[in-house]
């Protein structure tokens, strides 16, 4: 199997993961643990090594520097105290480790001396049965890595992008993981972007929903358009969306373009199909904005267009109104030489002009659309 094959696989499951006996794979943090690491293990050859019990970051990188391999370290929301004893041990930069506990960070990729520093804004998408002004369409999550030569540290926040599925497979496959860090980082990166990809598929029913509902007449009568609330609430949730994926094409052609150390020559050719992902997606979550602004100003234009009919049938309903009120208004006052007031037939006729008139300007009005 071609090394392609081999990493998209990883990204892309087609069975469920087993979970060890000893527990240990377990990435979902117990709210009773007092500790932030949720994982951590040793790899060599492409495969964990098992111990009795589960290790601390210390002990493990003990392990490597004295046997070989790499460590994998996963954190879930670690507080700066929880934090500050690994960062001592694999030598992270002051900022870098500020950014990790810190969180909501733009996604970005730094270099810190001997270590790559990358974060990525995970997406999900929430299942709502219908949309409104106030639906959460995507909720974000946030995952941070520190790359070393013989360590890798993910930290994640949020209640979304759980990497206890994606270690699972990458454990399944050994050809990656003798590739160290970088085949890790790769997975994440793929990962995300699979999510990503995912989430503008189903991000395309509810853009489609809104421009179905905007743009199709209503009975046979004018559209007054759709509540633009709504439409403001899922542009505000693409927006959210293009602020996780438009910052980290950069980043992504940097690992797929520029020689790194850090960076196995075997996977760094395979970050470019990261990003030809990851443009297809910036370019349907830019689609997806520019179709929401054009919708939001049809909306406001069908609504516009809606009020001056409104106000053109009221205009030419007054002008009707007001032929009989003239005439009565004129046949109220009390005065007392007034032609026609004596007449016999006087009422019977002024009710009969009065009448000729306003359908004369009913089928007027009528016959130029104002009706």
């Amino acid at each position: 199997m071609s090394m392609i094959r081999d990493l998209r696989a990883v990204v892309r499951p087609s069975r469920p993961a087993q979970r060890k006996d000893n527990g240990t794979y377990d990435t979902t943090r117990d709210p009773a643990t007092p500790s932030a690491v949720v994982d951590c293990a040793v790899y060599r050859d492409g495969a964990r090594v098992e111990t009795r019990v589960p290790l601390t970051p210390q002990e493990a990188m003990r392990l490597v520097r004295r046997d070989g391999g790499f460590v994998w370290i996963g954190l879930h929301e670690p507080t700066e105290a929880e934090f500050a004893g690994i960062a001592s041990e694999f030598g992270l930069h002051p900022l870098a480790v500020e950014d990790a506990v810190q969180a909501h960070q733009r996604p970005k990729l730094e270099r810190y001396d001997d270590s790559l520093f990358t974060v990525f804004k995970t997406i999900h998408y929430v299942d709502h049965d219908q949309l409104t002004a106030n639906s959460e369409v995507v909720e974000t999550g946030e995952v941070m890595c520190f790359t070393g030569r013989d360590f890798f540290i993910t930290v994640r926040h949020g209640g979304q992008g759980s990497l206890r599925a994606l270690r699972h497979r990458l454990q399944d496959d050994p050809e990656l993981l003798v590739k160290g860090p970088s085949a890790v980082l790769h997975a994440i990166a793929d990962h995300v972007v699979d999510g990503y990809i995912a989430v503008a598929s189903a991000l395309q029913d509810d853009v489609d929903e809104v421009e179905t509902e905007v743009f199709s007449p209503g009975r046979g009568r004018t559209p007054r358009g759709t509540d633009a609330g709504r439409i403001y609430q899922l542009k505000r949730e693409v927006m959210e969306f293009k602020r996780a994926v438009s910052p980290l094409l950069r980043p992504m052609q940097l690992l797929s373009e520029r020689p790194m150390r850090l960076i196995d020559p075997d996977i760094q050719k395979y970050f470019r199909d990261v990003a030809d992902h990851l443009a297809r997606a910036q370019e349907q979550v830019i689609g997806f904005d520019e179709l929401l602004n054009s919708i939001l100003q049809a909306n406001l234009a069908q609504a516009s267009v809606a009020q001056n009919e409104d106000m053109r049938k009221i205009t030419a309903w007054a002008a009707i109104i007001a032929v009989p009120t003239m005439v009565c208004g004129v046949y109220g006052m009390n005065f007392k030489y007034m032609p026609e007031t004596h007449w016999k037939y006087g009422y019977p006729v002024v009710m009969a002009v009065t009448a000729a008139i306003c359908l004369g300007i009913h089928r007027t009005l009528k016959r130029n659309g104002w009706l």
